[in-house]
């Protein structure tokens, strides 16, 4: 498959996944602003905080480091192997559950069991649950490989769908369940999510299709781990390179998830704070989960596939190097408008959107605060994002192994940050320290793609400068609906409030349309890319 086809197929993906985080961002929020008038804030902040991190760290410590080595381009992979080294993720998540379900229930606090009942409960299903989706890995990983772009986008949203509506009707018909409620429903989660993605195969398997692909299995049993003593076994270039990524992923869960791992081992905020934290925080994330990462996710496997891992631009091929480099530029440029936008219009908003969705308990005190710092920290990670995606993709092995020592800084440095900034502006230095942590993050990917680039003729970097008419366009919108919130917003009854969003409407479609005419050769991207549906090969 040639980098053009790649590329299409990874925009293809990449647009399907940002339908299904927009899906199950709108889902998520409509359970949260319902569960908020029928469970406590408590509650929501150890399912949405405590128990979900016990959940996301197992999973990410289990898989991660897998993934990335597994997806990496090789002409010469072998599938047996590869799927052999992919089941040892299973094994590798039950010793985490096990080891960090015991840390949940002995070592850190226990909520009151009479105003918090079957916190155990709870526990040990979040860590199940993540032991079941760990079981779907080695489909999960061949079919990210093929780019088999519908798979993810069914199996999520079947998945998502079923869990919000189970949630929903054991709410409303049995709320003093409390966190069983929550436990029984990530459990048919990532039940429904493994099962999708096996029916799926066994029904493809053998398939006119899967022949004219040239799939590399043919019937399920392939699939399962076939144990051998002989050296073999394993591809063990992948192995190692698993290795590096795998000592990193326990410095990146704790960049990703910092500060509820301060929240949760350090109790820099209650229960109840940390679930109104939560709320504005994934409020505050909203694009950057729709939009930045299923950019990062699709993209990582185009670089993956198209740079040979280690090797420097004169020893690529030229029409590869030519195509990462124009579509690196064109990533930057995008995601870095988008964040401009959002910090452009998100100051105005920010106590609207609060007011909106959680009425007074979100849009007074620390919040409309918190969800403006959001906003700068939202284009922080969207530059991240891309700038990584392509900087992990491309890396040797030494590299990664080097990068190492750097991710322990960055942890110490944000770790530090995270609690002596809480306790001085609360809540509201969590996001300052992300951002900090973000900026280095980003200098340190800025500093290798420059060195990768450099003596060649191509400057993906200058995709992070937008044109003058933008900045201009940009500056205006946040100067208009600043004076927009002060004179119409928020006190003032729905006209008022109306008339403010009719004026961020007005201006937002203004910087849109300079954007589309000033940005000719990002407007031919995203419309070649994302727009234009791919045409059917003719058999």
């Amino acid at each position: 498959m040639g980098s053009q086809d790649v590329l299409t197929d990874t925009t293809k993906l990449a647009s399907y996944s940002m339908i299904l985080q927009i899906m199950f961002r709108i889902l998520t929020f409509g359970l949260n602003a319902f569960t908020l008038r029928y469970i406590s804030k408590e509650i929501i902040g150890i399912v949405n905080v405590r128990l979900t991190l016990l959940y996301t760290t197992v999973v990410f410590l289990a898989r991660e480091a897998f993934r990335r080595a597994c997806l990496s381009h090789s002409s010469q992979q072998n599938w047996r192997r590869t799927i052999n080294l992919i089941w040892l993720a299973v094994p590798l998540g039950i010793c985490w559950s096990l080891i960090l379900g015991w840390v949940w229930l002995r070592i850190l606090e226990v909520p009151d069991l009479e105003e918090i009942p079957h916190y155990g409960t709870g526990v040990l299903a979040f860590g199940f649950s993540a032991v079941v989706e760990l079981l779907s890995e080695p489909f999960w990983v061949l079919a990210q490989a093929h780019l088999f772009v519908r798979l993810k986008v069914i199996a999520e949203s079947l998945a998502i769908i079923i869990r919000c509506s189970l949630t929903v009707i054991l709410i409303l018909l049995c709320p003093h369940w409390g966190l069983v409620i929550f436990s029984v429903a990530q459990v048919l989660y990532t039940s429904v999510l493994s099962l999708c993605y096996v029916l799926y195969f066994a029904r493809y398997l053998g398939s006119q299709e899967a022949e004219k692909k040239y799939f590399p299995i043919r019937r399920m049993t392939e699939f399962l781990p076939q144990w051998s003593t002989a050296k073999n076994f394993l591809d063990w270039t992948q192995a190692r390179l698993a290795l590096s990524f795998f000592k990193q992923s326990f410095l990146k869960q704790i960049l990703t998830e910092g500060e509820r791992y301060v929240m949760t081992f350090l109790n820099v905020l209650s229960f109840g704070d940390q679930g109104v934290y939560d709320i504005v925080n994934n409020l505050g994330s909203l694009v950057a989960r729709f939009i930045f990462l299923p950019i990062e996710e699709s993209f990582y496997v185009f670089f993956a596939k198209v740079l040979e891992r280690g090797k420097d631009v004169k020893n690529q091929r030229k029409d590869d190097i030519s195509t990462a480099s124009e579509v690196l530029e064109s990533l930057l440029k995008l995601v870095t408008l988008i964040g401009l936008i959002i910090v452009a219009f998100g100051y105005a908003y920010s106590q609207l959107a609060l007011d909106m969705y959680g009425g007074s308990m979100l849009s007074h005190g620390t919040g409309p605060m918190l969800l403006r710092c959001y906003c700068l920290y939202v284009l922080l990670l969207a530059i991240n994002g891309v700038t990584e995606c392509f900087t992990f993709a491309s890396m040797s092995k030494e590299a990664v192994d080097r990068y190492n020592y750097v991710m322990l800084g960055l942890s110490l440095t944000f770790l530090s940050l995270s609690y002596y900034m809480t306790l001085w502006l609360g809540s509201i230095g969590f996001i300052l320290a992300n951002c900090f942590n973000m900026c280095l993050r980003i200098s340190h990917s800025l500093l290798y793609i420059r060195r990768y680039y450099q003596g060649s003729m191509y400057q993906p970097l200058t995709g992070l400068l937008p044109s003058l008419p933008v900045i201009c366009v940009l500056s205006f919108s946040a100067a208009v609906t600043v004076y927009s919130e002060v004179a119409l917003c928020c006190d003032k009854g729905w006209l008022y409030r109306l008339g403010h969003i009719l004026v961020g409407a007005f201006t937002l479609v203004l910087t849109l349309c300079v954007t589309v005419l000033s940005e000719h050769r990002l407007t031919s991207f995203v419309r070649s890319h994302f727009l234009t549906r791919r045409p059917k090969k003719k058999a």
